[in-house]
């Protein structure tokens, strides 16, 4: 199992999972170009995918759409009411629109979505099985329930938002009322949250970590990365063995290998 995070923040999300025989994106909140070429660069046409999943219709995670679809018909995933809300849809070909359900496989691979709390019509996470491997997305969250927290469980791969500092946002220029969003519970996850998520969390011997969707004006990457080390080892957590972090970024590709 190969993870690429593609781009990650608030100006576009992409995830691409390679299952060797089964290969999915997360998300296409970037250009249709850029996903072909990063791809690429990964050694993998963009008319291999076996299909696209969407967590959200929030234009940071489906601007790709029209384009995608309009020249390579991939299939695309979504929820009923994340479709009916999705500013695109209308321009998306009816057969290239598919519907979330419970469980689904594609290919070698076993879909699960799952709730989470986000300020959109039906939020999902998802949970990835292949074989004896998991890996799970929960980007754009506001607050981890204990039903989440179970969805992400025993994950071998873990993308986990990491949004904000909290100082940075509380002291940055946002107006009151985004700030407001940002920190409610249908809102997105600090460093700090997210931080704590992974100490709690029921863990195999050894996780890669993905923190991603982090803000541009309110975070910063290593602030990230130390903030959430410095929690998670005084929970007796050991960094690089028992959890590896990683890093992401809206303008680069980060990949780990399982």
């Amino acid at each position: 199992m190969q993870v690429h995070v593609l781009a990650s923040g608030s100006t576009g999300n992409a995830i691409f999972l390679d299952f060797k025989h089964t290969k999915i994106l997360v998300d296409a909140g970037i250009s249709t170009r850029r996903i072909k070429n990063s791809l690429a660069e990964l050694g993998t046409n963009i008319e291999e995918l076996d299909g696209v999943f969407i967590t959200h219709e929030h234009r940071d995670h489906v601007s790709g759409l029209p384009t995608m679809t309009k020249k390579y018909n991939l299939p695309i995933y979504a929820s009923s009411d994340t479709w009916h809300a999705m500013y695109c849809r209308g321009v998306i070909p009816e057969s290239c629109c598919k519907r979330l359900t419970s469980s689904l496989t594609i290919g070698q691979v076993r879909v699960e979505p799952f709730s989470i709390s986000h300020d959109a019509a039906d939020p999902v996470g998802f949970r990835f099985y292949n074989g004896s491997n998991k890996c799970s997305v929960v980007t754009d969250i506001g607050f981890v329930t204990d039903a989440v927290k179970e969805a992400i469980a025993l994950s071998d791969v873990l993308v986990l938002e990491c949004n904000h500092d909290l100082d940075m946002l509380e002291n940055g220029s946002y107006p009151w009322h985004l700030k407001r969003r940002i920190k409610s519970n249908r809102g997105h996850l600090s460093n700090v949250d997210a931080a704590w998520t992974l100490a709690r969390l029921e863990k195999k011997p050894s996780m890669q970590v993905f923190l991603a969707h982090m803000s541009k004006e309110n975070n910063d990457p290593e602030l990230a990365r130390h903030t959430v080390s410095e929690i998670l080892q005084e929970q007796g957590c050991k960094l690089d063995s028992e959890i590896h972090l990683h890093v992401t970024y809206p303008d680069r590709t980060v990949s780990s290998n399982f």
